[in-house]
């Protein structure tokens, strides 16, 4: 597992920690609005650099945030979280979901303290939104896991603008109950010529409304 880009102090992307955020390569989706895909072919080699940096960070930074990209994708994953752990740091884990098998052995070696999981779309959207149907199926054994895994989680959904109304009732109901749902608005992807527009920001308002039905804490980022 490579770490091909990392910022090295966060104040927005581990709730109440200062963290340091690790970014992976490669990803098995290809989502059209992705705002990191120049980072999904990336060859550079950050990973000793990055240990580097944060064996001077103690006790000025909380936690390490690792992103891709889609770090469950790595056999060795646990084995860096691990050697985070040991330096003192708590960690974060942004993930997709296609990979319940990793999450689960995460989560059983306490090897992650908070994870964040994208809900792309509902299951009949999917592949039209990753352009990939690769493993999309284990999309839902993924959210069980999760929520009821004790480790402090939330899902989260960006409202692209092929995601209608109807489409967020279906991604609310498909976790309802869960202790957090972020609905965050779509950027237009830097790489992306004639991008689409954004739904408007009260659209995005009525769709956190409509979510709250099925998960009561959900809230616009």
């Amino acid at each position: 597992m490579k770490i091909v880009k990392f910022i090295k102090n966060s104040f927005i992307d581990y709730p109440r920690h200062i963290a340091t955020v690790a970014f992976t390569h490669g990803c098995n989706w290809s989502c059209w609005y992705c705002q990191n895909a120049d980072l999904l072919h990336e060859n550079a080699d950050l990973t000793q650099e990055f240990f580097e940096f944060l064996s001077t960070r103690k006790g000025l930074v909380d936690g390490v945030v690792i992103c891709g990209g889609e770090p469950t994708i790595h056999a060795d994953l646990p084995q860096t979280i691990r050697k985070i752990k040991e330096m003192g740091f708590d960690v974060k884990l942004d993930t997709n979901g296609t990979n319940p098998e990793m999450l689960a052995e995460l989560i059983g070696n306490n090897l992650v303290d908070y994870i964040a999981m994208d809900i792309k779309a509902p299951i009949s959207k999917l592949s039209q939104i990753t352009l990939s149907r690769n493993k999309i199926e284990r999309v839902a054994e993924s959210i069980e896991l999760i929520k009821n895994s004790g480790v402090e989680y939330e899902f989260r959904t960006t409202v692209t603008p092929d995601l209608t109304e109807n489409d967020i009732e279906e991604m609310a109901k498909s976790i309802a109950g869960a202790k957090k749902y972020i609905l965050q608005q779509y950027n237009k992807p830097k790489l992306l010529a004639n991008a689409p527009e954004p739904h408007k920001i009260e659209t995005v308002k009525h769709f956190v409304s409509v979510a709250q039905k099925w998960v009561p804490a959900c809230e616009l980022r």
